[in-house]
C-alpha cells in the first residue's frame, strides 16, 4: 500500500492550455531516473491519484510533473489550478521498471516518445548515469503543435551537454514545422524518415528502442518494429529490441 506524504508546490508553468508542469518540495525516498510517483488531492472526502513520472533527475530536490489537463477529468484541472505553497500528496516511494538498468547494451539507444511522456527520457538524461555503455542515443518527441513541445529548450542543452552522443529529433503531426518531421512515429519509421532525419540506422543488430506514450503509437511501432526490422519486445527472460510504457 502507497505512503502517502504531504509536500508543497513550489511553481505551476502552463505551457499552453493544456499542458503545464508541477514543481514541487517533498521528501520522498531516492528513486531511479525514469520512474514515475503517484499525485493526489483530497476531492470530495475521495481521495483521486494519478501517476506521473518524474521529469527531473533523482539528484534535484526540486521534483517535477509535466502532465496534460483533461477538461473533464477529476484530477488534472485541479491540479492545474494550484499555486505555490499549496499542499500537494505524493507517493513516498517511486515505482516503474521503465529504468536504464532494463535495458541491454546496444549501439545505438532511441527514446521515442509522445507529448508528456517524454518526462522519463528527460530524467534519465539529466541524471546522466550508465549512458556510457552507449554509443549514440536518439531522443524523440512527437507531438500535435509546434508550441507543445515544452521541453526543447532543456532537450537542446542536453545535447550541448553529451557532446555529439545525443541527437534530438521533434515530429510535429498537424503542422508544417522546418526544423521538425511531420507525422506519426510508425509511419517515420516504415517510410525511413525518421532514420534520415537523424542520421543513424534502427536495426536489430545495433539498436534497442525504448517506446513512451500513447498507447496506440506504442502498439502501431511495436507492429512496425516487428514486421518491418524484425524486432521482438525484451523481457527478462527473452532479451529483445524493445522496452516500452504506455502512458493513459
Amino acid at each position: 500500500m502507497a505512503n502517502w506524504i504531504t509536500g508543497k508546490v513550489t511553481q505551476v508553468i502552463h505551457w499552453t492550455d493544456t499542458l503545464f508542469s508541477i514543481r514541487m518540495h517533498a521528501p520522498v525516498e531516492e528513486f531511479t531516473a525514469g520512474q514515475f510517483a503517484k499525485l493526489a488531492l483530497e476531492i470530495e472526502d475521495e481521495r483521486v491519484q494519478r501517476a506521473y513520472s518524474y521529469v527531473n533527475a533523482p539528484t534535484d530536490n526540486n521534483l517535477e510533473f509535466y502532465l496534460v489537463t483533461v477538461p473533464e477529468g477529476k484530477l488534472s484541472p485541479r491540479l492545474a489550478a494550484l499555486q505555490p505553497d499549496d499542499d500537494l500528496l505524493v507517493t513516498e516511494q517511486a515505482a516503474g521498471f521503465f529504468i536504464l538498468d532494463e535495458i541491454p547494451d546496444c549501439k545505438t539507444l532511441w527514446m521515442l516518445s509522445t507529448g508528456t511522456a517524454i518526462g522519463p527520457y528527460l530524467s534519465i538524461l539529466q541524471q546522466g548515469d550508465y549512458l556510457d555503455r552507449f554509443e549514440n542515443i536518439v531522443l524523440v518527441h512527437a507531438v500535435r503543435l509546434t508550441q507543445d513541445l515544452s521541453y526543447l529548450p532543456l532537450m537542446e542543452q542536453l545535447v550541448q551537454r553529451f557532446n555529439g552522443k545525443l541527437r534530438i529529433q521533434t515530429i510535429v503531426s498537424r503542422e508544417q514545422n522546418p526544423s521538425s518531421l511531420t507525422g506519426r512515429i510508425p509511419a517515420l519509421i516504415e517510410n525511413g524518415e525518421l532514420e534520415a532525419a537523424v542520421g543513424l540506422p534502427m536495426n536489430s543488430d545495433n539498436s534497442h528502442i525504448m517506446l513512451c506514450g500513447n498507447p496506440q503509437m506504442v502498439k502501431d511501432t511495436q507492429q512496425r518494429l516487428k514486421e518491418q526490422r524484425g524486432m521482438a519486445k525484451h523481457l527478462r527472460r527473452k532479451p529483445g529490441h524493445i522496452t516500452s510504457e504506455q502512458y493513459w
